[in-house]
């Protein structure tokens, strides 16, 4: 199935509902990144693209304001709209193009969400900066510990990210930089990033990098390997606070379940938007209905088209059923 380069609408815990761009169409995986991160709610990746220059199939920038007229125009009710989906949308270097574009089209905010993996380049933090919210990945502040939680590609540095970051803070000019802190704790025991060393390392990093905002959540969805656990909501309270008592209230945000907003949505193909969602983000039933805004009843037998067809599969967690696309 073709899948479209605007997706959504998305429900996030963090951004509230947003249209959803990915600037990479690589046909030949089902994801585009420089990092396996044990924890993607996408999986493995086959093949990691090391830099920008390695990317085959990059969408282009009349590509991206072409399909977002398109379909920007169908959708009401919207938070942000967002770069983010099966890809790292730093790996195109016509993001910063891109985002102008998108703001000659929509006066919402654009946010890009992005793993930090190539901050040490300043092409990428030039085209970064022109988001008016970036949402940076930082799951350690030690070396060892974010290499077994990322698995990057080969040529990727890790303090080269910490001082990218630290000058994409500088950037200013009304732009936030929010770190997303994803906690994780090991089915084995074997500790991750959630102890008290780790949490001590990075409000040491985090100080110094002196971001907007600093997000504290963990895994909702299924990860990429079952033994990857999420913390608990007792945990990373504890560990909201801690920051709170170091960088202040206004500037931690403990990310938890939230309500549902509701919006407007003019639907044209709706095994086409379903399908397009569900391979960038897996969702229950219920995350589905609510982030497409469709009748419940109007959504079962598309869902089990798609599943007849093996378009999609269901994969499980503690407590939920997903549909993600295979």
């Amino acid at each position: 199935m073709k899948s479209r380069i605007v997706y959504g609408p998305i429900l996030s815990r963090r951004l509230g509902r947003s249209l959803g761009i990915d600037v990479i169409k690589n046909t030949g995986s089902k994801k585009n990144c420089n990092y396996d991160c044990i924890y993607c709610q996408l999986g493995h990746v086959e093949l990691k693209l090391g830099s920008p220059e390695d990317v085959k199939e990059a969408v282009t920038p009349k590509e991206v304001s072409e399909s977002f007229e398109k379909f920007y125009k169908d959708v009401e009710g919207l938070d942000y709209i967002t770069f983010s989906g099966t890809c790292e949308p730093s790996l195109n270097l016509s993001l910063g193009e891109m985002i102008q574009s998108i703001r000659e089209i929509s006066g919402v905010p654009v946010c890009v969400i992005t793993n930090s993996s190539l901050m040490g380049r300043e092409d990428v933090r030039k085209n970064l900066s022109q988001a008016d919210l970036v949402v940076a990945t930082l799951v350690s502040g030690i070396e060892k510990t974010w290499r077994k939680i990322h698995r990057p590609a080969p040529g990727i540095n890790f303090q080269e990210i910490i001082e990218g970051l630290r000058e994409l803070a500088k950037a200013g000019d009304g732009k936030k930089l929010a770190l997303e802190v994803m906690f994780l704790e090991s089915e084995t025991g074997e500790p991750l990033n959630s102890t008290d060393e780790e949490v001590d390392c990075l409000i040491k990093t985090i100080r110094y990098i002196c971001p907007d905002e600093i997000e504290v959540l963990t895994i909702s969805r299924p990860p990429a390997e079952k033994w990857v656990n999420p913390v608990s909501e007792e945990r990373l309270r504890e560990i909201a606070d801690r920051f709170i008592s170091e960088f202040g209230a206004e500037k931690v945000r403990l990310v938890l379940k939230g309500k549902k907003k509701k919006a407007k949505v003019l639907h044209r193909d709706l095994e086409e938007e379903v399908y397009a969602l569900l391979l960038r983000r897996p969702c229950t039933f219920e995350q589905t209905w609510q982030g497409l805004s469709i009748d419940p009843e109007s959504l079962r037998p598309v869902l089990e088209k798609l599943l007849a067809e093996g378009k999609i599969e269901e994969i499980g967690s503690k407590n939920s059923v997903y549909y993600r696309a295979k």
